[in-house]
């Protein structure tokens, strides 16, 4: 990984390699597993929910670009017209129930952080849902505040088909990216989580491919772990994710 370093007296960026500490495989996990969602249908509620709430901000994605990345996204999970549709008009519906953004703290076995992040019209479902999911896989929720100072805020983009030299070339002369990391086949980059949009503007612009942007709550520090502790972390990450109210999942855990 490289970090980005800023130089007052030349105003430009250059890049001095480091241990990166805060990249988790769960990112990667997460997305591969959100591509056999796609396949099973089962995406589709949590990117619904998604849709509706970006669409508060405007209903036309030309104008709100939070609502153009949650369609591009359901676009690329197949996620037909009707129900991007359906979803959009749900914002300005009087009659739908209103959908609540929560974000809840919890340990998952070994003392590592998990931060889960629900679309609801139901607390009370969604809530004891979490619980339990939790407690049967080792899991228990945490106070507010305790998890969450772990993690930054931040948000992610994953470029394809690109040289990870071209792409570091290119985001250190872009405003509000933090780091440049090569994982697989991809390159992520890391911004500033209010400038993620003009970020993702600007690679497009220079011709870059991204097949994913968001936020997302990135680790300060990893928490390594041995083989069973693993299994049991990731066991209970999926099962949290397989909840139809959860939209995204983060954890400090190294997988």
């Amino acid at each position: 990984m490289y970090l980005l370093q800023k130089f007052d007296f030349f105003g430009k960026m250059e890049k001095r390699e480091i241990i990166m500490s805060g990249h988790s495989k769960w990112a990667t996990t997460h997305r591969q597993k959100a591509v056999v969602d796609a396949k099973r249908g089962a995406i589709f509620t949590r990117l619904g929910n998604l849709i509706a709430i970006a669409a508060r901000g405007g209903a036309d994605p030309a104008m709100n670009p939070s609502l153009a990345m949650v369609v591009e996204k359901a676009k690329q999970a197949n996620m037909p017209n009707e129900n991007i549709k359906r979803a959009i008009a749900r914002a300005s519906d009087k009659n739908s129930a209103e959908l609540m953004e929560d974000v809840y703290e919890a340990y998952a076995p070994g003392g590592v952080g998990v931060i889960i992040e629900t679309a609801t019209d139901n607390r009370n479902r969604t809530m004891p849902e979490i619980k339990t999911t939790l407690a049967k896989n080792g899991g228990r929720l945490a106070e507010p505040g305790s998890v969450l100072f772990q993690f930054e805020r931040q948000g992610v983009i994953e470029v394809s088909g690109a040289d990870f030299d071209n792409v570091f070339l290119a985001a250190s002369e872009i405003d509000g990216v933090l780091d440049v990391v090569a994982e697989d086949d991809l390159v992520i980059v890391y911004t500033d989580a209010k400038k993620l949009m003009a970020v993702r503007s600007s690679l497009l612009d220079g011709g870059l491919t991204i097949d994913n942007a968001e936020l997302q709550y990135v680790p300060k520090n990893m928490v390594e772990l041995d083989t069973d502790v693993r299994e049991k972390v990731e066991k209970l990450l999926n099962a949290i994710d397989d909840l139809d109210d959860v939209t995204s999942v983060h954890t400090n855990a190294d997988l």
